[in-house]
């Protein structure tokens, strides 16, 4: 089967299995969170496109290459940047800077960052890191955090359910809408950083980029199949703000206006004759190229949650944790915690958080939830990453097929 070219409007059925290809050896079911795959043992499987996440570990994890994505916007991005009255931002998730260069002869796991800025630049790309926007997410994420918990212990039960789950994963998000929708409002109201990074394109960047947010098409580079499916759906489209604060009028825009993954980036810059081995370094074109580490470790399972507390300690106490490094958290194991005390100077009183971090969600996420349904659980913040070992690992990521594993570098 052929990848559609990419069409405005909300993407269903990302994923395929081809039949012709397919041996029933049922490898695609035991990387399914949702239970999507059907199709007896050794009999040609099918999805169930109602129950998938769009994650795309069933896909990585074929043996037979059966497993595609049916959407690609490949074709699109290159049209738009041979445009020239369209100015292309290619914001890049940080799980990416760490796997494209193998598709160029780079050792797995090099950290490529101001190569790929420099080769996304020659094909023509505006710099907009990914890792901008996760510094906002944090902002975001942990303030709404912080409101929940005060809530929460002076007694307010209307400011917000606790335990927060983090809202990074498109994956996630659409699991618990299918699955727990009696959770939802204990998901973050942020968007993710994907979904933060178009939006800040098309209304601040239009100032720094001087352009009308109609002339502006961003394009994210993602370890992530799922991505494709956040990027579409019909509430990411709000750059329509920017209009009516100054007084002009103009359809809506979609934050994202089209996702590539790591494959496709690599692909896109071969079919533009650019090389990432040998691509000059580039520090970017604006301030979307600055960001601290906290963004940067967005793309590993602990990441998002190590980041929300460094900001909740600084915010509660005034001061900076003694270690930055949160340990409990990291790691590969399914399910990790972690118990934080600290002195809430907001609050005049101690304050204890407890966290939890849950990878490989289809293996670990169920017995949290069902806690969380019987009034048992006593965390107050959860973050969720469908894929083993968070977003290195992601469904857009380089397939291997030498029988080793990303999540076993890390």
């Amino acid at each position: 089967m052929t990848a559609t070219t990419y069409q405005p409007g909300e993407i269903s059925g990302l994923i395929e299995i081809q039949a012709a290809k397919c041996k029933g050896c049922d490898a695609c079911k035991k990387f399914c969170p949702t239970g999507a795959i059907e199709g007896a043992s050794g009999a040609a499987h099918r999805v169930d496109h109602d129950k998938c996440v769009g994650c795309g570990q069933c896909m990585i994890n074929c043996p037979f290459d059966a497993i595609e994505e049916t959407h690609s916007a490949l074709e699109t991005v290159i049209k738009k940047l041979a445009d020239k009255n369209t100015t292309v931002v290619g914001i890049i998730a940080p799980a990416v800077r760490v796997a494209v260069g193998e598709e160029f002869g780079l050792p797995r796991g090099e950290l490529v960052t101001k190569k790929l800025y420099g080769a996304m630049n020659q094909a023509g790309f505006k710099i907009f890191d990914c890792n901008f926007a996760a510094d906002l997410t944090i902002m975001e994420e942990g303030s709404e955090f912080i409101h929940r918990l005060h809530a929460n212990v002076q007694g307010d039960k209307d400011a917000g359910a606790l335990p927060q789950f983090t809202s990074c994963c498109p994956a996630w998000v659409r699991y618990l809408e299918t699955k727990y929708p009696s959770l939802l409002p204990n998901l973050s109201t942020a968007k993710s950083p994907q979904q933060m990074a178009g939006t800040v394109a098309k209304t601040y960047g239009a100032k720094v980029y001087n352009m009308a947010p109609e002339q502006i098409f961003t394009v994210s580079v993602m370890p992530c199949t799922a991505k494709k499916v956040e990027a579409s759906r019909p509430e990411f489209n709000d750059a329509w703000s920017y209009h009516k604060e100054h007084g002009r009028h103009a359809d809506s825009y979609q934050d994202v206006d089209a996702v590539l993954t790591t494959r496709e980036m690599s692909q896109l810059l071969k079919l533009l004759n650019i090389d990432l081995a040998t691509a000059d370094e580039f520090d970017g074109d604006s301030l979307f190229a600055e960001y601290t580490g906290a963004g940067t470790i967005f793309g590993a399972t602990g990441g998002v949650m190590e980041a929300a507390v460094r900001t909740a300690h600084k915010v509660l106490t005034g001061e900076e944790m003694a270690r930055l490094e949160l340990e409990p958290v990291r790691g590969l194991q399914g399910v990790k915690d972690a118990e934080i005390t600290l002195f809430d100077k907001h609050l005049g009183q101690n304050v204890t958080v407890k966290v939890a971090v849950v990878h490989d969600m289809g293996n670990n996420v169920e017995p949290l939830l069902n806690d969380i349904m019987a009034g048992t659980s006593d965390y107050h913040f959860i973050e969720v990453m469908n894929c083993a070992g968070g977003c290195v690992n992601g469904g857009g990521q380089p397939i291997d097929r030498s029988g080793s594993s990303w999540v076993g570098n890390i």
